[in-house]
């Protein structure tokens, strides 16, 4: 699955939009790299979502589309979360 459509899905980021625009800023990172929104997310992938005031590592349990559009799905299990000072760059 793309990882912009993962992203959404999973809840992670609320529209595609925004997280195509996030990993086009270098926001994201897919197994510690840059990458694009068409990047391929598989299960026990690594992503690292750089957002305004932290840093959310998560480990992907699902990437199955069908069952991340169920409610209660649980997709992703975080691994760390750190604070990110404005004046620090995340990565």
């Amino acid at each position: 699955m793309r990882l912009d459509k993962y992203l959404k899905l999973a809840r992670l980021i609320k529209r595609r939009t925004v997280a195509q625009e996030m990993i086009d800023l270098g926001a994201v990172r897919l197994e510690g790299r840059e990458c694009k929104p068409s990047s391929e997310v598989r299960e026990g992938n690594v992503i690292e979502i750089a957002y305004i005031n932290r840093v959310l590592k998560v480990k992907v349990l699902c990437a199955d589309e069908a069952i991340l559009k169920r409610p209660k799905a649980i997709s992703w299990e975080q691994l760390e979360e750190r604070p990110v000072k404005p004046d620090e760059k995340p990565f």
